[in-house]
């Protein structure tokens, strides 16, 4: 934790990268770890239901699963988003890059967030573009669709669907011209997000994650905890 103040204090452009372990502290459940939805049991895998496939074929099915373990609208931002959006203020933090679609780095008040997978707060229907809240999805019932007939879609990157463009390009120079890299919360295995680290040119990598990862020998800093508790100690 000296170490990790240290760095803070010292440098001047700072991209945090985070995954599901950051909203884990939020009751936001993560895929991979003994609790996660990988773990659970439904008529089909997670993977299989998350996927673009699945959304167009049975619509019903994805949208049972959707709202029942990715609507989490009731959850609050933790220590880490409320550490991190305090870092921008302070104009210490550049930007936060996240794997996460809950949008509680929003909600607990940075600015500058990238959202590699999307966000739950957006949703369009794919007939004429019109765009509702993750409330009137929540509260359909069921199927949601527009008032034109049209199927409302979550604006979240599902499996075999690209990420945007734009925001790779964003976060890549964000990672590329940073002095400290702090990824946390992820477990580094879901590509094409894990692979843009390894754009970082700066001093000092920083990672904070519960669980060992495939990077730990490549960071300067490794701390296993969760990331609240860590951040939250952090003085700005």
């Amino acid at each position: 934790m000296k170490t990790l103040q240290q760095i803070i204090d010292t440098s001047d452009k700072i991209v945090f990268f985070g995954g599901a372990g950051v909203s884990t502290e939020s009751g936001i459940p993560d895929f991979r770890s003994q609790d996660g939805l990988y773990n659970q049991k439904y008529d089909y895998p997670p993977e299989q239901i998350i996927s673009h496939t699945f959304f167009m074929k049975k619509t019903e099915e994805f949208y049972r699963f959707y709202c029942d373990k990715m609507l989490a609208l009731d959850a609050k931002p933790n220590a880490a988003h409320y550490k991190l959006a305090e870092m921008e203020q302070k104009g210490k933090l550049e930007c936060v890059i996240t794997q996460n679609i809950d949008g509680l780095h929003q909600a607990a008040g940075s600015k500058k967030v990238y959202e590699l997978h999307g966000s739950v707060h957006r949703n369009y229907c794919m007939k004429c573009g019109r765009s509702y809240t993750a409330e009137f999805v929540k509260d359909c019932g069921g199927v949601p669709r527009c008032e034109c007939g049209g199927l409302i879609k979550p604006d979240v990157v599902l499996y075999e669907e690209s990420l945007d463009s734009d925001c790779i390009d964003k976060s890549v120079a964000a990672i590329a011209s940073c002095d400290t890299l702090i990824i946390a919360g992820t477990s580094l295995t879901v590509y094409p997000a894990a692979g843009f680290i390894r754009y970082f040119r700066g001093n000092d990598l920083v990672l904070i994650n519960r669980d060992p990862t495939p990077m730990d020998s490549e960071c300067d800093l490794v701390i296993h905890d969760s990331v609240g508790k860590v951040l939250g100690e952090i003085t700005v």
